[in-house]
């Protein structure tokens, strides 16, 4: 199509056509040719590019695609929480890398039993944690919370429970330097209890293993302060069927600070070398040969409880020989006193009855004195009162 326009006015930047009907068409100067002024007649071509168009329609749908496919269909992953191991004091947890699209990450942290423990660090490159000073054989739960810029995202809520005293699955050796043969039967001692072993330190791992301390995974063990025991402990734990302290089976430590026998089953197979107050009992001190007090002995009802160092009791003062000699010799006077009154009862009867005869006859002197009116005579003296009645008769 070709348009004929006049040129009414030409500026730096803009020229003024005319069309032939009188509209005004405001065209850049720039793509006049150079010797244009005002007056001149130019023609322009037009016409419609359908190549052009067509690469257009193809870019612009590419974008949308391109669009959709980054910020319509891809969104941040939730993570995905799971237990790795576990032990009597401690868990550890791990999840899958986290993704986060076209986000930006804001923070990823833990919670226990509903309540914030801490936040992950370097969430994109850590992808576990491990959780000590918890209680044996207690419940927990746990999840993590996802913060980005395109929203906040929940993990699955993770149910675990601590292993009992008596559970060594959750064990984890890794061993150091051992020689050929104790490490064989070190690795057939972990596979008896069920406990695990790991050629190199890990996050899960609960105890080094060793003889000499001395190389790359003994300081690592060192820098993540995992405990350092003797071949022996995981002996001790087999023989107790429990998990029992690293105090005495460390490199350095003593042996006689090793506790052995004090599972039940083991004290029946053999006597506890242990002498504590609480395992002596008191039959077993009965058949010493100690010395016998003079006080008479006093029974003791109840059955014995646990030996207790007694407190001296304080001196008492024991009456003297001689006093209980005269004890038995008053006892002995009273004993015939009483006998002497049971054999001569008739005695003292006959006795009484004689009193009572006097009585009556001096009471019929006087009745017979009264009748016959006796002259009167003189007192009579003490002891010749008896004489004066009969002559007066």
């Amino acid at each position: 199509m070709l348009v004929s326009l006049t040129v009414g006015k030409v500026d730096a930047g803009v020229a003024v056509l005319l069309t032939q009907d009188k509209r005004l068409i405001e065209f850049p100067s720039i793509l006049l040719p150079s010797t244009i002024t005002s007056g001149s007649i130019v023609d322009i071509e037009v016409k419609q590019n359908h190549e052009a168009e067509a690469k257009s329609h193809g870019a612009f749908a590419s974008l949308q695609t391109q669009i959709l496919n980054t910020y319509g269909l891809n969104a941040p992953a939730t993570p995905v929480l799971r237990l790795r191991n576990a032990t009597q004091t401690s868990l550890v947890l791990e999840w899958d890398p986290i993704q986060l699209a076209t986000t930006t990450l804001r923070s990823l942290a833990l919670y226990r039993n509903g309540s914030k423990a801490g936040n992950i660090p370097r969430p994109m490159e850590t992808l576990s944690t491990k959780m000590s000073g918890l209680q044996i054989d207690s419940e927990y739960s746990f999840y993590l919370v996802l913060k980005t810029s395109g929203g906040v995202y929940t993990s699955n809520t993770l149910d675990v429970k601590t292993h009992a005293m008596n559970n060594l699955t959750g064990i984890t050796v890794t061993p150091g330097i051992l020689p050929a043969q104790l490490r064989e039967s070190l690795e057939t001692a972990i596979e008896r209890i069920g406990a695990r072993l790991n050629d190199t330190i890990r996050i899960d791992t609960t105890h080094f293993v060793c003889t000499e301390g001395r190389g790359r995974e003994w300081e690592k063990a060192n820098e993540m302060n995992i405990p350092i025991v003797r071949p022996e402990w995981i002996e001790g734990c087999e023989r107790e069927g429990k998990l029992i302290g690293v105090r005495g089976y460390y490199l350095d430590a003593d042996p006689k600070q090793r506790q052995v026998g004090s599972n039940p089953a083991l004290a029946q197979a053999r006597p506890s070398t242990s002498t504590t107050p609480q395992q002596t009992n008191r039959p077993q001190r009965s058949r010493e040969q100690t010395p016998r007090s003079p006080e008479p002995d006093t029974p003791v009802s109840g059955e014995p409880g646990p030996e207790v160092v007694p407190t001296p009791p304080p001196q008492k003062e024991l009456p003297p020989i001689p006093a209980d000699d005269d004890d038995n010799e008053d006892e002995e006077e009273e004993q015939e006193d009483q006998d002497d009154s049971e054999e001569h009862p008739t005695e003292e009867k006959g006795k009484g009855r004689a009193a009572d005869d006097e009585a009556t006859e001096e009471d019929d002197d006087e009745e017979e004195d009264e009748t016959h009116e006796p002259r009167q005579l003189p007192k009579p003296e003490d002891g010749k009162g008896a004489e004066m009645e009969d002559v007066a008769l």
